[in-house]
């Protein structure tokens, strides 16, 4: 078996673009990475493209109505900071690091998004505290093995602030590389979001991103110098991913107030839910309808208000029916889904104005406002993202002109000699010795 040995290490930036790809090819180690890889630099995300449906993406190779993380955060009414999907409890079927540990593999996790209580060995979930008497130690060591992050949080965790980027991916960085030396797990997955935070706050071809992508050239260079000090360099396959593009925005869509004012939300004096017949839940550049009930004078009326609301802003570029976007891979349980035009996205609040100007005076006041987001429908031109792999069972040099988000998982098990099941996608053999 020794001899055999495979190795994994999945490495995610999020928020890495195909757009990016022609400034990273000059860095140093990327670079030199994509000289010795097989790669795609036009990858179509998923609807909706935010970061923990992708995730569970790129480990089941199923769509969001498949594997059942619909959105980042869960539908909670009333709740000022709704829970995200943390648990793995929430993914319907098989992950690639399931059926790994069942094969007798040993795993690490590092901040993968929807792992929190999973089964894996060495896991430090992205989970945070979301009640008042929380803290993150305590989730984060409830949710993930507590020993493990007990040994990390002791070394590392004075670069820590917070989820302030970005100290929080240099913990996360430094963790790794410990985890690598001292675990040698056979599966490794580790996820970044310096780039995605810093476009989210200053903007798509800001400074800010810039900075961070060059912080993940030197990243990416010190796990490939780390495997190559353990002697697990020859016998790894490194892939480095990111899960979605983002485009610059500037004005909120509060769709709940245009329902509320129809209607369709009841609220009591202090703006809480009593009752609904239509709400919205956002996936910051699309959002989700879900209705009590479902008829056709009830769906006829609510999309003849939007068609007429987005006929006075022309903030809307897609109107998807429950059936369109079920194909498309969202959500089975929506009436409908919405997809902002560039510069707009979507917040549910239930106050305000219907639409809100950012500017950089109110961006810090106002919950939720960023420069730029994603979330929009991943057919949107200029909006994929890059999946590169190079090293152990990998061709060198292959360039493929388009795949999807679904193909990634596939492709990464036919590596590992796992049977993927019910997938969506299909295994990238072109890049595969």
């Amino acid at each position: 078996m020794e001899k055999n040995r495979k190795y994994m290490c999945v490495i995610s930036f999020d928020g890495l673009s195909s757009l990016d790809f022609n400034y990273i090819k000059e860095l140093p180690n990327f670079k030199e990475f994509i000289k010795e890889a097989s790669y795609c630099k036009n990858v179509c995300s998923i609807l909706p493209s935010l970061t923990y449906p992708a995730h569970t993406t790129i480990v089941t190779g199923k769509y969001p109505k498949n594997h059942g993380i619909v959105n980042n955060k869960l539908l909670q009414l009333n709740r000022k900071q709704p829970d995200w999907y943390w648990y793995r409890k929430y993914i319907k079927g098989n992950t690639l690091y399931d059926l790994a540990i069942k094969k007798g593999m040993k795993v690490a996790a590092l901040l993968w998004p929807v792992t929190g209580r999973s089964k894996i060995q060495y896991n430090m979930p992205e989970i945070f505290p979301n009640r008042v008497w929380q803290n993150q130690m305590i989730v984060s060591l409830l949710s993930g093995n507590p020993l493990f992050q007990y040994k990390l949080n002791k070394k590392f965790g004075h670069i820590r602030n917070g989820i302030m980027q970005p100290n929080l991916d240099n913990f996360t960085h430094k963790s790794l590389l410990y985890t690598l030396q001292r675990k040698k797990p056979n599966i490794t997955f580790v996820h970044y979001t310096d780039l995605d935070s810093m476009r989210h706050r200053y903007g798509f071809n800001s400074k800010e991103a810039k900075e961070a992508l060059l912080r993940h050239d030197v990243r990416l260079g010190e796990i490939i110098a780390t495997l190559r000090e353990c002697k697990l360099y020859k016998d790894t396959t490194v892939v480095v991913l990111g899960d979605h593009s983002s485009f610059d925005e500037d004005k909120i869509i509060n769709l709940n107030i245009l329902l509320k004012e129809n209607g369709y939300i009841k609220l009591d004096d202090k703006y809480r839910v009593i009752d609904y017949k239509a709400i919205a839940h956002s996936c910051d550049g699309s959002t989700y309808i879900y209705t009590k009930s479902y008829n056709f004078d009830l769906v006829n009326r609510i999309y003849q208000i939007i068609n007429k609301f987005n006929k006075e802003h022309n903030c809307i570029e897609k109107i998807y029916s429950k059936e369109k976007a079920t194909k498309l891979g969202a959500d089975p349980k929506c009436t409908f889904m919405l997809d902002a035009k560039l510069g707009y996205y979507f917040l549910d609040n239930m106050k305000g104005n219907l639409i809100q100007k950012i500017t950089d005076e109110n961006i810090d006041k106002i919950p939720g406002a960023t420069k730029s987001t994603h979330g929009y429908s991943p057919f949107k031109p200029n909006y994929g993202t890059v999946f590169m792999m190079m090293g152990k069972g990998v061709k060198k040099g292959v360039t493929i002109e388009k795949m999807n988000l679904v193909d990634e998982g596939p492709t990464i098990a036919k590596l590992l000699e796992i049977d993927l099941k019910d997938i969506d996608g299909r295994v990238i053999d072109e890049f595969l010795k």
